[in-house]
């Protein structure tokens, strides 16, 4: 299998591509790609996952800058799954925010989050403020 190449550079993103490749996957939460772009760019740090060129992963992180983060938008293509391409990710983005609590929500992946060291909460809840994803 080609080398997976990671970076954290905004600038060479093809966003239209990075949508494709969720969409493919069926990792896809209705974000066009122009809002992909503004919520990678309003994060506080970002790791895509190239093989060949092509994107194999992606995720963010959210941060106080303080003492608190979000890990979001983790993803890996089936295909480099179980291979630590997910790990790596993960771990580049935690390395952001040393000694903050960083919280996550994931409904089909715990197993693996527990592998790196996080454990359930009891508690969490959430909401979606008006209509999703009407801000544009």
């Amino acid at each position: 299998m080609a080398e997976i190449v990671f970076s954290s550079d905004l600038d060479d993103v093809d966003w239209a591509a990075l949508k494709d490749a969720l969409v493919a996957d069926d990792f896809d939460n209705l974000r066009t790609p122009d809002q992909y772009r503004r919520s990678h760019e309003n994060s506080h740090a970002v790791v895509f996952g190239r093989c060949e060129g092509r994107f194999v992963a992606n995720g963010r992180i959210l941060s106080d800058g303080v003492c608190n983060a979000y890990l979001v938008d983790i993803w890996t293509a089936t295909p480099h799954r179980r291979q630590g391409v997910g790990r790596e990710v993960v771990n580049r983005l935690l390395a952001t925010v040393p000694g903050q609590h960083v919280a996550l929500f994931t409904d089909d992946m715990p197993a693996f989050y527990r592998t790196l060291g996080f454990a359930p909460q009891v508690g969490g809840m959430s909401r979606i403020v008006g209509e999703w994803l009407a801000g544009g």
